[in-house]
């Protein structure tokens, strides 16, 4: 696998728990098990968001890994000196704010109009998905759908959705995307 192909994680509190030393002890793990080049906090159901991603750039930090992005908090991003955020599809509108504080801004796009969109407002990143079929994510796009969007726009495509295992992967590598996001792949 080439080398510039991103391997994306996000976390969840499903597989990474609720707690610091959850996430740093589970992180930790799939540190030792898995390539990661960018790692995302992501936890929409807890209230201490701001300690727990504290903990999870803190365990990057720890490993090596500087690419930290934080999911949906731009706030928190900024303050915690992440590297970037990644937006959600409800969020175009803070792409220019992401941006003027210069972090790395990646959004979650699920079809072409959203990446028009995205590109018009300068984000460094998309997510296209779901690529393979997601519980709860509608129909899978597949990968002749994503390897047309990545011919067709100028702009990085992380593919994302159902991506659990080395083939998904390796069918991801051949479609042009500049790399796969997955939770589920890195558990």
């Amino acid at each position: 696998m080439s080398s510039n192909f991103i391997h994306y994680l996000i976390s969840d509190p499903q597989y990474y728990g609720s707690t610091p030393k959850s996430i740093s002890q589970k992180l930790n793990e799939v540190f030792k098990q898995h390539r990661v080049d960018f790692a995302c906090f992501r936890d929409k159901q807890s209230s201490d968001f701001e300690i727990l991603a504290q903990a999870f750039i803190d365990t990057c930090h720890q490993n090596n890994i500087s690419k930290i992005i934080l999911n949906n908090e731009l706030g928190v991003a900024i303050k915690l000196k992440a590297y970037g955020v990644h937006l959600t599809s409800q969020q175009f509108h803070l792409i220019p704010k992401a941006k003027k504080a210069g972090l790395y801004t990646i959004i979650s796009c699920h079809n072409e109009k959203e990446i028009q969109k995205a590109i018009e407002l300068n984000a460094d990143t998309i997510t296209y998905s779901p690529i393979f079929d997601t519980p709860n994510k509608g129909a899978a796009k597949g990968v002749t759908h994503l390897k047309a969007v990545c011919k067709k726009y100028d702009i990085d495509v992380i593919a994302l959705g159902g991506i659990t295992n080395k083939n998904h992967v390796e069918m991801i590598q051949q479609s042009l995307a500049k790399g796969f996001a997955s939770i589920r792949y890195f558990v």
